[in-house]
């Protein structure tokens, strides 16, 4: 009986020890993705029938102190023979056993980053949404002032997606239809 005690004890104190480290890589992980990367993630948006393709990607990882192993930043997708120039979305993201899950705030749309490679220098893995699937290499440049984006579409285009401005009915808005994000499988 007390062999039967010691080996429940030896399991239990292993489980909790794993536990325990998983998370603290999480935080490690956390912490190594703080900041702002740059490459391409092979994201192109629909619009109005036809596909655009962005030429990068631009991600500002910023952590939450209270909870170390997640927060909120900025997805940009930069594109060129597009009607907009830049597609900007808030997302919160959390690193959890290792994978990195990202929610894009205004879409309501998430995605996931996994077995990946991260150093300060250098971050490459795969993103996935739902079925699609793409390789992705990107490199740490800085944390720029996110401040001087305007996020959304620029309306010199006549392309920005809001809500009706203050004191205009919802009869006078005008909807135009917002460009879609999504993946492209690589092969």
């Amino acid at each position: 009986m007390k062999k039967f005690r010691f080996l429940i004890m030896a399991m239990l104190i292993a489980t909790v020890s794993a536990v325990f480290v998983s998370c603290d890589e999480d935080v490690s992980i956390a912490y190594t993705l703080e900041g702002t990367w740059e490459g391409n993630m092979y994201i192109s948006s629909v619009y109005d029938g036809r596909t655009y393709q962005s030429t990068y990607t631009q991600l500002d990882f910023m952590r939450d102190p209270y909870s170390y192993s997640s927060g909120r930043g900025v997805w940009v997708d930069y594109y060129s023979n597009a009607p907009w120039d830049y597609v900007a979305n808030h997302i919160d993201w959390t690193v959890r056993d290792r994978v990195i899950y990202i929610h894009f705030v205004e879409e309501n749309v998430n995605m996931e980053i996994y077995d990946y490679r991260l150093s300060d220098n250098h971050f490459r893995g795969y993103l996935r949404d739902g079925d699609n699937v793409v390789e992705f290499n990107m490199v740490h440049t800085s944390s720029p002032n996110w401040s001087s984006y305007r996020y959304g579409w620029d309306p010199y285009y006549d392309y920005y997606y809001s809500k009706s401005f203050p004191g205009m009915d919802d009869e006078e808005a005008v909807v135009t239809e917002k460009p879609v994000r999504k993946i492209n499988k690589t092969e």
